[in-house]
C-alpha cells in the first residue's frame, strides 16, 4: 500500500512537472476536458437553477413595483397637464387678479377602482380610499382626462363616487373658448351629458372643450369636464339642445385621483393674500435698506482725509505760553523772546 502511493506520488509529481514545463500534454488535458464538461454541467445545475429562479421572481417583482410607481406618475402628470388650457385662458381674461393672489395647486390622493353598482339606473364606483385617508363627502374625483364625479357616500376604508352622468348629477361649467357658462347635467348614457337652458343664441359649437366653473364651490375650477359633440338650433324654442362628451373614461378609468380643495373663504383668501403682498413689500424695503447701507461706507473715507493735517497744528500751543507771560511786564519782553528762537530752532533741528 505504501508502495503504491508513493508511485503515485512520483508519478503525479512526473506529471505536473511534464504538464508545466513541456506542451505534450496539452492534447490529452484537452479531451479530458472534453469528457468532464458534462459531469461539470451536472454539478453546476442545481446553482444555476436557483440563481435563473430568484433572479427572474426578482426581476418580476421590481418590475410590478416599478410599472405601478409609472402609473401613479403618469396620472399625476396627467391632471397637471389638464388645466394648462383653462389657466392658458385664465391667465389672458384674469391676468390682473394673479398680481394679488397666486394659484396653489391642491393635494391629490391616489386611489382605485374595487367596485361597481350593479343597478344599470344609477352611475357610481367604489373606491379603497374613506375616512381614515382623510375622504370627506363631497370631494372631486377625476381620472388622467378629466373630472369622473363626487364622493357621496363615505367609509371608514372605502368610499362612493357618483358619477357625472349619472341622471341625478349636476355640475356648473364654462366654455373655454369665451368662458359661457352653463350647467352640465348627467342623461344616464355613461357617453353623454347635456347643457341645460343655454340660450339659442349663445356662442357655443361643437367641438369647444367645457371645464368646471367653480361657481357651485364644490368642484375646483379649471378641470375638463366634456367635449362639445352636438348643437342643435330651434327657431320655435328659447334654448338650444347641446350635448357633450364627458373627457374622463368612466367606463375605463382604474385608478382616480381624490382632490383636496382650498377650503379656506374668499375673505381669509383675500387676507392671505394681502398679507403675503405685506410680507413681500417689507422684504423688499429690507433688502433697498441694506443696499443703501452697503454703499454708505465706500463713501466714508472722504470725511477722514481731514485729520490728515492734524500734525501741522502743534506749533500753535507752542507759541500760546511764550505770549501769554509777555503780558504782565512789557520791559523783559525782549529778553523773553530773545531765547525763545534758539529753542524753536533746536526743536526744528
Amino acid at each position: 500500500m505504501g508502495v503504491r502511493l508513493l508511485v503515485l506520488v512520483v508519478l503525479s509529481a512526473t506529471l505536473m512537472v511534464v504538464d508545466a514545463r513541456f506542451e505534450s500534454l496539452k492534447p490529452m488535458r484537452s479531451q479530458l476536458g472534453l469528457v468532464l464538461t458534462p459531469f461539470y454541467w451536472l454539478a453546476d445545475f442545481p446553482v444555476r437553477l436557483w440563481d435563473g429562479a430568484t433572479q427572474q421572481f426578482t426581476s418580476r417583482s421590481e418590475l410590478l413595483g416599478e410599472n405601478e410607481k409609472l402609473k401613479a406618475e403618469a396620472l399625476l402628470m396627467q391632471r397637471r397637464l389638464q388645466k394648462l388650457a383653462a389657466l392658458t385662458e385664465q391667465n389672458v381674461r384674469l391676468r390682473e387678479l394673479l398680481n394679488s393672489s397666486s394659484l396653489v395647486d391642491e393635494k391629490v390622493l391616489v386611489g382605485e377602482l374595487i367596485g361597481v353598482d350593479p343597478n344599470p339606473f344609477t352611475h357610481r364606483i367604489l373606491i379603497d380610499k374613506g375616512g381614515k385617508d382623510g375622504v370627506f363627502l363631497g370631494q372631486p374625483v377625476l381620472d388622467a382626462r378629466g373630472l369622473m364625479g363626487q364622493v357621496v357616500e363615505v367609509m371608514p376604508y372605502t368610499s362612493r363616487v357618483l358619477l357625472l352622468t349619472d341622471i341625478t348629477h349636476s355640475i356648473p361649467v364654462q366654455v373655454n373658448r369665451n368662458g359661457l357658462r352653463a350647467i352640465a347635467s348627467g342623461t344616464g348614457n355613461p357617453e353623454r351629458l347635456e347643457l341645460r337652458h343655454v340660450a339659442d343664441t349663445a356662442d357655443i359649437k361643437e367641438g369647444d372643450l367645457l371645464v368646471s366653473s367653480g361657481l357651485g364651490q364644490r368642484f375646483p375650477a379649471g378641470y375638463p369636464v366634456a367635449v362639445v359633440k352636438e348643437v342643435v338650433h330651434d327657431s320655435g324654442q328659447p334654448f338650444a339642445i347641446v350635448r357633450a362628451v364627458p373627457t374622463a373614461a368612466l367606463n375605463r378609468s382604474r385608478y382616480v385621483l381624490l382632490v383636496f380643495t382650498d377650503t379656506r373663504t374668499p375673505e381669509q383668501r383675500a387676507t392671505d393674500s394681502a398679507e403675503a403682498q405685506e410680507k413681500v413689500d417689507r422684504q423688499a424695503e429690507q433688502k433697498a435698506a441694506e443696499a443703501l447701507q452697503g454703499t454708505t461706507p465706500a463713501a466714508a473715507p472722504a470725511p477722514a482725509a481731514t485729520p490728515a493735517p492734524a500734525p501741522a497744528q502743534p506749533p500753535a500751543p507752542a507759541s500760546a505760553p511764550i505770549t501769554a507771560p509777555a503780558k504782565p511786564a512789557t520791559a523783559p519782553a525782549k529778553p523773553i523772546t530773545a531765547p525763545v528762537k534758539p529753542a524753536t530752532q533746536g526743536e526744528r533741528r
